[in-house]
């Protein structure tokens, strides 16, 4: 499914210092999917067939093959879980390997698209069911609205945005974690990312790139501006900037960047940054933003507020309270 694409375009681009693991419940899917490692889920419930977009099967799944993802998730720093919610499997295993692996000791991230409207219905309800329980379980839950990246290009065919939502998947995953274990111009360690992700909650990432004269603060206004970041940063709690350049970007450059994003959050958010210098990146500035600590309700939209306040109408008249 979507985390499986995302890991087999890890693969293709390489990240340093991580390993994949795919794990899902089709056995054809699994086999044509390039990973460190793999584990079918479910072998007993699904018998290799998938979840038939039912999440409470990709939980039992999940649940059956708990051994081998514990073992699988041994001694990791740091655990990203990856998938499209929505359907079976992803929604309903996701859940199941963050709560092992947040068990196991590891800064737990999420990252986690919603589907697009036309996907119909259902599947934007078990979507959002999926992000209440990751929310609670995860230490960040990165959240890349589908529906967003058409704004970002309208125009494109269907299959070519979702390769655009795996894009990002894996620059989000890549972003921080070669903060960390590759050598840059401005390096971070790994507390300083645990740092901002630890409580992190819900969190947005806006991506801009600009190779002008004025790239720095071009590709920064780029990042803030991105239809996938449509939130109003100056309440976020926390925020891990990634600039990226070509072996002629300065270090003033990024400082730019980092300044640029500071004024624009409150003053007590917790900000880390690192700069990275790629030699495929020539006269070009990228800068990745990972803003923590966002209210998920701005996420959903009007759907999932309507969804809230009709609950408390419901509350209110039958004078009863529901538990999430």
């Amino acid at each position: 499914g979507g985390g499986n694409n995302t890991i087999n375009r890890i693969a293709e681009v390489g990240i340093t210092g991580a390993e994949t693991i795919a794990v899902n419940t089709d056995a054809q899917d699994l086999l044509y999917t390039t990973a460190d490692k793999k584990i079918l889920l479910g072998k007993e419930i699904t018998k290799g067939l998938g979840a038939g977009s039912d999440p409470k099967v990709g939980e039992a799944a999940a649940k059956e093959a708990e051994h081998e993802i514990k073992q699988a998730l041994q001694g990791a720093d740091m655990v990203f879980i990856t998938c499209g919610l929505g359907g079976g499997t992803g929604t309903g295993s996701a859940p199941v390997i963050a709560e092992i692996a947040k068990k196991q000791g590891a800064l737990t991230v999420g990252i986690v698209t919603i589907p697009f409207v036309m996907e119909g219905k259902k599947r934007y309800e078990n979507a959002v069911i999926g992000l209440e329980r990751m929310e609670q379980i995860v230490d960040t839950l990165i959240v890349i609205p589908n529906e967003k990246l058409l704004e970002l290009a309208p125009d494109l065919p269907l299959h070519t945005a979702f390769k655009v939502a795996d894009e990002i998947l894996t620059n989000a995953v890549k972003g921080i974690a070669e903060l960390v274990t590759k050598t840059g111009l401005v390096n971070l360690d790994f507390a300083d990312v645990r740092a901002v992700m630890k409580e992190g909650g819900v969190a947005l990432i806006g991506v801009g790139e600009s190779d002008t004269d004025k790239r720095a603060i071009e590709a920064v206004e780029k990042a803030l501006s991105n239809p996938l970041l449509n939130v109003d940063v100056s309440g976020a709690n926390g925020a891990l900037i990634n600039v990226c350049g070509g072996p002629d970007m300065t270090l003033e450059e990024a400082r730019t960047v980092v300044e640029t994003i500071s004024e624009r959050l409150d003053e007590e958010a917790r900000i880390i940054w690192g700069a990275l210098i790629s030699d495929d990146l020539a006269k070009t500035i990228r800068v990745m933003l990972i803003v923590t600590g966002v209210q998920s309700p701005q996420i959903l939209g009007s759907t999932h507020k309507k969804t809230s306040q009709r609950k408390s109408e419901m509350e209110n008249e039958l004078g009863i309270e529901f538990i999430d």
